[in-house]
């Protein structure tokens, strides 16, 4: 008899992700194989990431800032296998085609921010007027782990007046947009891009205060590829008008990106990007002190209806606020609650917790938020977030007009805080912020010294601590209107866990 021991020392492992990939190759000694104990899996930077933005607005007076920034800090990718050299790292953003465009009118295309080369400097590049195209952008080698892009749109005047803010999201296959509406003067697109070669069709379930809702697309959404289509979503529904809804956007194949645009008469404008996963404990980070305005919508998707205790974190620690203590959200319904004078002129976040912990069920969420009063209004919308784990990063910030709250909602926790160089020049500055357990930080002196133009902002939690939500206001004044936007900050993936497989494969011959 004849033995032969075949030994996989350590198999090339790739790891596919919405934000990227990477692939590990680990050298081993194939005498020692056997003996040695289970390599751990390994945290190494993604090779490649790809992010979609909505197309910016069909005004004519919109002024549209693309701004696309890779933080640095993360090691380089290993060698390929087998020796060689790298590709050279890209960051690339190209327009996405409109085939919703009117026949016999061109609708205008973004320009394409300049290519970021060297991770620490962001780059922008301004559009003025109505633009019907999204982009599809990759970043690849270095340029890939944190990339991060930001769309901010001004639209100073009109019924779709306001500041308009996204941060360009990675494709998926299921995205919860709780706040939606097709109530009279609101006009509600659900913006969907195909970044990839084949043809991609996403459904779009809509679900109001009685359950889910018959909508006229039963076959689906066909989005070609690289292309992207808004979907209005009032001409969708048979039974009328629906003040508060849940859209649920899935594909039946393919992958996409996905935000929801807003516009509501007199009121203001904005994105509202997706929930994060649903969730028996939710976090609504980011809700302006000077907020006259505060609407909570939730839905819970599974089988059980949810019992949500609703509370509000501040600067001096977690309250129950006295517009309302809890929220019932039957099972596949959406539920309601208008929050007047919440915050009391501080900044906050909203914490939804079971009011019993023996059942969690999981639900999505979203604030409306409205600043001003009589027609000098503006609205914006705050997701439920996830907190960040590793890195997280948002783009776009001004000298004047932007600011981060930092929550932590169970115990307390140090972040690191760094500033970027400026699009025009200026150095970078960190610094460490501590949070006190159950209270919401407000940093509005953001800027570094001498920084020109605008600049990214990223989070990083050290190691220890509990867990931390953010999120970044960008204000601006228009006519004595007081503008703004919130941006979530969405952990950016720079680094995946890539378990390394060992394996013996003993053959016996006769």
């Amino acid at each position: 008899m004849k033995r032969t021991t075949l030994s996989l020392i350590a198999v090339a492992t790739a790891l596919a992700a919405v934000t990227g990939f990477a692939a590990l190759t680990a050298p081993g000694d194939p005498a020692a194989s056997a003996a040695a104990p289970a390599p751990q899996a390994a945290r190494l930077p993604v090779e490649r990431t790809s992010l979609l933005c909505p197309a910016p607005s069909a005004s004519e007076i919109a002024e549209t800032l693309v701004t696309s920034y890779t933080p640095p800090g993360t090691a380089a990718a290993p060698a390929p296998a087998g020796g060689g050299t790298a590709a050279k790292p890209t960051a690339v953003l190209g327009i996405a085609k409109n085939p919703s465009a009117p026949a016999g009118k061109k609708a205008g295309a973004p320009k394409a921010p300049a290519s970021v080369t060297t991770p620490g400097k962001p780059v922008s590049v301004a559009t003025d007027g109505a633009v019907g195209h999204g982009l599809t952008g990759t970043a690849t080698g270095t340029l890939a782990p944190g990339w991060t892009v930001q769309q901010t749109t001004l639209v100073p005047a009109g019924a779709a007046r306001g500041l308009l803010g996204v941060n360009c999201a990675a494709p998926d296959t299921d995205f919860w947009f709780p706040a939606a509406s097709t109530a009279k003067g609101r006009a509600d697109y659900i913006h969907l891009t195909n970044p990839d070669d084949t043809l991609a069709v996403a459904d779009i379930e809509l679900y109001g205060p009685e359950g889910e809702l018959k909508t006229a697309i039963p076959e689906g959404v066909q989005v070609p590829p690289h292309a992207t289509v808004p979907v209005l979503l009032g001409p969708l529904l048979a039974e009328g008008a629906q003040e508060n809804l849940t859209a649920h956007v899935t594909t039946r194949t393919g992958r996409v990106g996905a935000a929801l645009g807003s516009a509501a008469d007199g009121v203001g404008s904005d994105w509202l990007a997706a929930s994060a996963d649903p969730a028996a404990r939710v976090v609504l980070p980011g809700i302006p002190g000077d907020a006259t305005g505060v609407r909570l919508v939730a839905f819970a998707p599974g089988e059980a209806d949810a019992d949500l205790k609703i509370q509000l974190v501040t600067a001096n620690g977690t309250i129950v606020p006295t517009a309302a203590e809890s929220l019932h959200v039957k099972s596949g319904m959406t539920a309601s609650v208008d929050l007047p004078d919440l915050t009391r002129g501080a900044p906050a976040a909203l914490l939804l917790t079971p009011t019993d912990p023996k059942k969690q069920v999981p639900v999505v969420a979203a604030l409306r938020v409205v600043r001003g009063k009589g027609s000098a209004t503006e609205m914006a919308f705050v997701p439920a977030a996830a907190p960040v784990t590793d890195r997280a990063t948002v783009a776009d910030n001004r000298p004047k007009g932007s600011a981060l709250t930092l929550t932590a909602p169970e115990a307390a926790a140090q972040v690191k805080v760094t500033a970027s160089a400026g699009t025009e020049g200026g150095s970078p500055a960190t610094r460490t912020v501590s949070l006190k357990a159950g209270t919401t930080t407000l940093l509005t002196d953001l800027a570094p010294k001498g920084v020109k133009g605008t600049y990214a902002v990223t989070v990083e939690p050290v190691a220890g601590g509990g867990p931390v939500y953010a999120a970044r206001t960008l204000s601006v004044t228009e006519d004595g209107i007081p503008m703004f936007t919130v941006q979530t900050l969405v952990d950016d993936r720079g680094t995946v866990r890539v378990p390394t497989a060992r394996q013996d494969l003993t053959v016996l011959d006769d």
